[in-house]
């Protein structure tokens, strides 16, 4: 195969090989960075939380008459026994947010006390002691919280600087990377010093680094259900939706006077599913784009090259006559298309870094990964060899005959 006759056939239609250059590096460009976020969204949208997603679930019941603190608790402590009576539920626990939901408490936490000492946001959870129970979260260090040292949600504001905390293994970690973390202090609400440690625990919402997405600590507050979310971990995770009816039939029968809805309980997976539907909707839309981009790429090469066909037939027919096999015409097209496409490839790969630059600049998104762009050269480089197939499989089947019938 002579690469300087193809190249000179090519350079008799320049107008023509730069616009279908254009049109692959585009794609190229394109189709890499598009996977490269698809791949981004579906890993943010897997990225495990630590909890026992699978059993859990929550039902949020809201108050429609007043009442005195002390009869908001006594009611919390009705629910908790009658939501334990429930069938096929494990552990019951009230916390003040929830994982995929719409609140998000956070404070600032830092190594010193001092009024300008720098410091972080960590997300912060209130709970009983079956809450880690519940939530199956896993101690790596030191211990749970002792049951005097549980306080209310108004001792707690009040006197925050005398309780304990359990931090995440990531916090532990960014505070004391080469130290244990048990035994230490914070400073979050006044001096907290640091009882233990669990392997994961995130933020309610996926937001900031991924790092700080596992900075979360856990303060022993014992909580009425005005100010937190019942959470129940089942045994059986396909009786979920039963324990669900169940519990919204138990809260109905103890509290008649507050407001006990279905659209107020749900399983944790459908949750995260809900929190997620525009992730999914992105990744989805950035296939169709990938797709559409292939498609219309492929057309231009099918389109291209039969026209080429329909232009040489006289010179296909002529080098027939003097030899040429189906498989040499078959070859050529090839071999002329992969030429096109390597070009094209070369320059999306060019591209594709510069679109991945603006990306960063003006987005919270990471660098190209070198891997994708052989993904994407392959790609191309696959489909145009399925889309001149068809047009050179036609000059192939050109007869001999074509070279005396056109002079």
């Amino acid at each position: 195969m002579h690469f300087r006759h193809i190249l000179s056939a090519l350079a008799r239609h320049r107008m023509a090989v730069c616009l279908l250059v254009l049109e692959i590096a585009f794609s190229c460009a394109v189709i890499c960075n598009a996977l490269f976020l698809i791949s981004a969204r579906l890993e943010r949208m897997r990225r495990p939380t630590g909890v026992d997603e699978a059993h859990l679930v929550q039902v949020r019941v809201r108050s429609i008459a007043p009442g005195s603190a002390g009869s908001i608790m006594a009611q919390t402590h009705t629910d908790l026994a009658a939501l334990r009576a429930v069938p096929d539920v494990t552990h019951v626990s009230i916390v003040n947010q929830t994982l995929f939901g719409h609140s998000f408490s956070a404070s600032g936490v830092s190594l010193s006390d001092a009024p300008k000492a720098p410091s972080i946001t960590v997300t912060q959870y209130y709970g009983n002691a079956q809450l880690p129970g519940t939530l199956g979260l896993k101690l790596v260090d030191g211990r749970w919280f002792k049951p005097d040292e549980f306080v209310s949600d108004e001792q707690m504001e009040g006197a925050g600087g005398t309780v304990p905390v359990i931090i995440t293994r990531a916090l532990a970690r960014h505070f004391f990377p080469s130290q244990q973390a048990v035994g230490k202090v914070i400073y979050a609400f006044g001096t907290n010093r640091i009882v233990g440690v669990v392997d994961r625990l995130v933020q309610p919402r996926d937001s900031g680094s991924a790092e700080a997405y596992e900075y979360a600590m856990l303060f022993p507050v014992n909580l009425s259900y005005a100010q937190g979310t019942y959470l129940l971990r089942v045994r059986d995770a396909s009786q979920r939706a039963a324990v669900i009816h169940a519990a919204l039939h138990a809260l109905k029968t103890d509290g008649p006077l507050r407001l006990v809805s279905p659209k107020d309980a749900t399983t944790l997976e459908a949750a995260r599913a809900k929190y997620y539907r525009n992730d999914r909707a992105m990744a989805w839309l950035l296939v169709g784009v990938c797709v559409s981009l292939l498609a219309v790429t492929a057309v231009g090469i099918v389109g291209l090259t039969s026209f080429w066909v329909a232009q040489r037939r006289r010179q296909i027919g002529i080098r027939r006559a003097i030899g040429a096999t189906r498989g040499d015409i078959l070859r050529y097209f090839q071999v002329e298309n992969f030429l096109i496409a390597t070009f094209g490839i070369a320059l999306g790969m060019v591209l594709a870094y510069g679109i991945n630059l603006l990306l960063m600049r003006h987005y919270e998104l990471g660098r190209l990964p070198g891997y994708y762009l052989p993904i994407g050269a392959l790609a191309l480089w696959l489909l145009g060899q399925l889309a001149v197939l068809g047009p050179a499989l036609r000059a192939a089947a050109v007869p001999p005959v074509v070279a005396t019938r056109s002079v």
